[in-house]
């Protein structure tokens, strides 16, 4: 970090700072059980004088410091926690710090939507499910159909397809088609879903594994699907309005899947 901005005694001006100082104070009380206080109090008197300087080495022999170390060597140098590496970084530079700044909001405001996190964790679940619905495609219907091996993405497709137009009424390209502009950013018809039909689409795909196992034909398993997604879909909308929304992005959530377009 300091060699991209070296313009000479660097480490030596950030640790003279007496902020800097009240901040390694503050890290080492929180995690070193040996940090030697009166000696801190001691160099907080003096810091923020004119004539006042410290080095790493001093740093450590004077108060037992464990959050930096300082080696000598061929592979010697300065090295620091996580935490006071940050604290270096936005010394250093005013755009990383407001870097920082912006992501710990971005996090906070995602972490504080709760709708956002559940969304989250349903896309996860559905996409766990995906890989045991394609493992049951692979092991009950491609090795009855006389396909090449690098044909087998067409069952693929026409199995997941068969839960979208369950579920959604139309195929994925039927989707991509019909909204370019999204497809182009890399989303499909999933990433835009409700919060309930993510939770529906979860069961689909274990459901339709099952069935698959089971060697039931397609034409029973779509019927099946449909009636299950819309009977479940119709008690979750009906139960929590604000989860049958779609979400277009980590802080818009729209309530009809047709108001998306290209601008989006």
């Amino acid at each position: 970090m300091l060699k991209y901005k070296e313009s000479g005694g660097l480490i030596f001006k950030w640790l003279s700072n007496k902020n800097t100082i009240e901040f390694l104070g503050v890290w080492e009380k929180i995690y070193n059980p040996n940090f030697n206080y009166t000696e801190f109090g001691a160099i907080m008197q003096q810091a923020g004088v004119n004539r006042f300087t410290m080095s790493v080495k001093q740093w450590i022999e004077r108060t037992n410091a464990i959050g930096i170390i300082a080696k000598a060597g061929r592979y010697g140098g300065t090295y620091a926690h996580k935490d006071i590496a940050f604290e270096l970084g936005t010394w250093i530079s005013p755009e990383f710090k407001l870097l920082v700044i912006r992501e710990f909001q971005r996090l906070k405001e995602i972490e504080s939507n709760q709708y956002n996190l559940e969304w989250n964790v349903k896309r996860i679940l559905s996409k766990t499910n995906y890989h045991i619905h394609t493992d049951a495609i692979k092991k009950f219907i491609i090795p009855q159909k006389d396909y090449d091996k690098n044909k087998e993405w067409i069952i693929y497709v026409e199995e997941a397809d068969l839960l979208n137009v369950a579920l959604f009424n139309c195929t994925a390209k039927d989707w991509r088609d019909s909204n370019p502009g999204l497809a182009k950013k890399g989303m499909n018809i999933r990433d835009i879903a409700s919060i309930n039909e993510l939770a529906v689409l979860s069961n689909l795909e274990t459901l339709n594994a099952e069935m698959i196992n089971n060697g039931l034909e397609k034409a029973v398993r779509y019927k099946r699907l449909k009636e299950i997604s819309e009977y479940q879909l119709l008690i979750m909308n009906e139960n929590d309005f604000m989860k049958a929304l779609k979400k277009l992005n980590d802080r818009i959530y729209i309530e009809n899947q047709n108001k998306l377009n290209d601008k989006n």
